[in-house]
Formats: C-alpha cells, sequence, structure tokens
C-alpha cells in the first residue's frame, strides 16, 4: 500500500490552472492517456492539476477520465467564483456541498456532499488558518450568470454562497468514484454587480462573433472588462497563496489516511 496521498485538482479555464500551478511544488507537465496533466508533490501529498473547460459537461468528461488513472484521496473544485454573499474580491469560498440547479429554476436534488478525512483535514486548514474564509454549500448552474439581480434571487432560493459552473459535476463524478470532494475558490465577481456583457456568447464558436458585436458597439464596456481583468488576477492571486500555505501545512503537519488502496 502506497504512503502517498494522492489530491486531484480541477480548474475550468487556463487563467484558473496557472493560478493553482504557481503554488505547485517541483510542478511538471504530464501526459497520462492521451491528457495533459501538471503533477507536483509536497511532503507526502502527490497533487494532480486537470483543466476541464468550462460547464457541467467538460468537467464530469475531464474529472471521469481522471478517476479511471488513479485512485484518489481527495478531489477540489477550484478556480474562481461568484459570490452569492456579502465578500470581497479575492475571498475564499470553501464549499462542503453543492447544489446543481438548472436554468428553469427547479431546485432539483439535494446538496451533494462527499465527506472523508482528507476534506475534513482541508476544511480544518481553510476554517483555522485563512482569515475570512467562508465555509458553506455552493450553487451549480449551467450558463454564466452576469445580472446581480439574478444573483440575488439564486442566493435568495438556495442560501448558496458561492456560484459556478463545475463543481455539482464534479461532486457526482467523486461520489461515483468514492473520493471525498470539496470547493476551494475565490471571489472574482460580486453578488451585487453585473458583468460588462453576456459571456456566455463566449462558450461555443459560433458565439464569438456576436459577443466581439457586442464590445464594438458599446465600447463603454471595456472599461467593465477592465475592472473584471483586475478582479480575475486578485483571485488569482489569492487563490495561488491559498494552496501554497495548505500544501505546506499538510507536507509539514500531516501524514496522508490510508483508507484507500492506491494503484
Amino acid at each position: 500500500m502506497s504512503s502517498c496521498a494522492r489530491i486531484a485538482l480541477f480548474a475550468a479555464t487556463v487563467w484558473e490552472v496557472s493560478a493553482v500551478r504557481a503554488a505547485l511544488p517541483d510542478a511538471a507537465t504530464r501526459t497520462v492517456g492521451g491528457r495533459r496533466v501538471v503533477v507536483g508533490s509536497a511532503g507526502e501529498r502527490e497533487y494532480w492539476l486537470v483543466r476541464t473547460g468550462v460547464g457541467h459537461e467538460q468537467a464530469a468528461q475531464a474529472s471521469g477520465w481522471l478517476f479511471h488513472q488513479q485512485r484518489f484521496h481527495l478531489a477540489v473544485s477550484t478556480g474562481f467564483a461568484c459570490a452569492l454573499v456579502p465578500a470581497e474580491i479575492g475571498g475564499l469560498l470553501v464549499g462542503h456541498e453543492v447544489l446543481s440547479m438548472p436554468a428553469n429554476g427547479d431546485a432539483g436534488p439535494e446538496p451533494l456532499g462527499v465527506p472523508g478525512p482528507e476534506r475534513d483535514s482541508f476544511l480544518a486548514f481553510a476554517c483555522g488558518r485563512i482569515a475570512g474564509a467562508r465555509i458553506g454549500p455552493f450553487l451549480s448552474v449551467d450558463r454564466i450568470v452576469g445580472r446581480a439581480a439574478d444573483k440575488r434571487e439564486y442566493a435568495r432560493v438556495t442560501g448558496a454562497m458561492g456560484l459556478d459552473m463545475e463543481s455539482a459535476a464534479l461532486a457526482r463524478e467523486s461520489q461515483r468514484a468514492q473520493v471525498p470532494f470539496v470547493i476551494a475558490r475565490t471571489v472574482s465577481d460580486l453578488l451585487d454587480e453585473d458583468l460588462p456583457l453576456d459571456f456566455n456568447l463566449f462558450l461555443t464558436a459560433a458565439g464569438w462573433l456576436a459577443g466581439a458585436g457586442t464590445v464594438l458597439a458599446a465600447p463603454w464596456r471595456l472599461r467593465g472588462l477592465g475592472r473584471l481583468r483586475r478582479q480575475s488576477r486578485l483571485a488569482a492571486d489569492r487563490l495561488t497563496e491559498f494552496f501554497r500555505g495548505y500544501m505546506t501545512a499538510m507536507a509539514v503537519h500531516h501524514r496522508p489516511h490510508r483508507t484507500t488502496e492506491l494503484a
């Protein structure tokens, strides 16, 4: 039985992956089963970082694939999030469960959580070491929510503290693979602010032209894009700081839980 605890880290975009990779000691890119994975280690923990792409479907495919390659002690959905509670840009939101809510507004199933000892250690670190960290449920939807009015309605209906597009799919695949699951994301946009344009247009190749046209038709949107870029940079810096602290603390103070036999 291996003494190495493997942690799977899933992030949707290049910018989010870069923020997490900056915290990984001795990170190297490997090709596994035809896909690129960033792997680094600290102490007796090994971290596998995978870019999923945006949305439920891509997150499910990427995580399902990874869980067939190796056995893991913990899966982490990470990157940026929209705050559904009063928060600051760069604030840390840690989710112990996630609710999937389809676009038609139906609440769907009960929140999904996958407990385990490595998740407990992760939550304990976030609660005990990170000033201002919020612990609670996340909401995962199938589109980018840009209107403040829609964010407030989601917050009212669900009671979630954070919003993203991948965590529900990642939690389901973690449950199937019997891997404890947690969410750790930093705030890139706030509850009461509107995004400068409809970013859903950019999720498909056909929508890029329409999205570019939206910006050209209203140049003032560039100011909003500049603000969002600055906010995303701060969120990225805070994400790197969190994972650097977490990985260092786990390497120094914790031995891996040997509850899962690794391949």
